[in-house]
């Protein structure tokens, strides 16, 4: 895998977030030359807390301005995209769908436009979520399921991920799509999140809060593993293109089962008691959601290699080494 990166030219969008910084550690770690887009200096951003900022070249400005996007692709002559900039909160989508929109329908379908105009980029994934997939009586959600999303920030996934579609079917564009379950692990600083936020609370030595009244069942994918499905679909965009794949674990858990795994690897027993908010499901927010992974396992051969309680002992052990960057 490191001679297929080593010395490429890779643009990441969303590289100072979570996922997009944790994607340019592996990328940087074997080898490729990246570039990142940063639309705002955040003070505390996940890019900086990982160390990384000195080992890419980060551009400012932002995903919804084509001709910087194509700027970039030209002067760096990009190979690679990937394609993760998005506004990825649930709640604030709600609040605000129309920069949403503006934001994951907008900036992708700018980003798909300057990849066509570009001779040189010949791969590109489109970070899509389980969240397209919407309401469905059956799961897991297979990719030939209907996209039956309807809140603001499913329908923004929906859309980015059929223009992607839309973009390899109409102009034969080498992109691929990822559709991930919740994604964890080292370096997520928005405590709105149940794993980083149930992880601060429980090392403060508070009781971590549940949204819901704990039932509602998702699946959460470790952040490494994500990467690498990352790599594998643009490695092998021959295979992938035009096509969406799950990116999944197996392991659905209700939410008051989760914070319970996390007290439990905190090691703190009895001392630390969740507190659920509501009696009743989140308004807004799907019951159930979960992945089937068959595809890309048969495609590429990816697989999840970070069990849940694997994962989550890695992910403790980073916020309780790095507490005070966070705070």
């Amino acid at each position: 895998m490191g001679s297929f990166w080593q010395g490429r030219n890779t643009f990441v969008t969303g590289g100072t977030g979570f996922v997009g910084a944790n994607l340019v550690g592996g990328l940087v770690g074997l080898g490729a030359r990246v570039v990142c887009l940063e639309r705002d200096v955040v003070q505390s951003n996940s890019l900086d807390i990982l160390g990384l900022r000195d080992r890419v070249t980060v551009v400012s400005g932002s995903i919804e301005d084509l001709p910087l996007i194509e700027r970039i692709l030209n002067e760096y002559e990009i190979d690679s995209v990937f394609h993760l900039a998005a506004q990825a909160l649930v709640g604030a989508a709600n609040r605000s769908p129309l920069s949403t929109f503006e934001a994951n329908i907008r900036g992708t379908y700018l980003v798909l436009e300057a990849c066509r105009r570009s001779p040189k980029v010949s791969r590109i994934v489109i970070a899509s979520s389980d969240k397209a997939y919407g309401t469905h009586e059956t799961l897991p959600y297979r990719e030939d399921f209907p996209l039956n999303a309807s809140f603001p920030y499913d329908i923004s996934k929906t859309c980015s991920d059929l223009l992607a579609q839309s973009f390899a079917r109409t102009y034969d564009l080498p992109v691929s799509i990822s559709r991930s379950a919740n994604i964890y692990g080292p370096g997520d600083l928005n405590m709105s999140r149940i794993i980083p936020g149930t992880i601060v609370s429980v090392l403060r030595g508070e009781n971590p809060i549940i949204r819901s009244d704990g039932t509602p069942i998702r699946e959460f994918v470790y952040v490494d593993d994500v990467v690498n499905g990352y790599l594998r679909l643009a490695e092998e965009i021959d295979r992938t293109k035009g096509e969406a794949f799950n990116f999944g674990t197996n392991e659905p858990t209700n939410m008051l089962d989760l914070v319970n795994m996390i007290v439990a690897v905190s090691g703190k027993g009895t001392n630390i008691v969740p507190n659920i908010l509501l009696n009743s499901k989140i308004e807004r927010e799907i019951d159930a959601q979960y992945l089937s992974a068959d595809k890309i396992f048969d495609t590429v051969g990816w697989k999840t290699e970070t069990d849940l309680n694997a994962g989550l002992e890695k992910t403790f052990a980073w916020y309780q080494n790095n507490l005070e960057k966070i705070a």
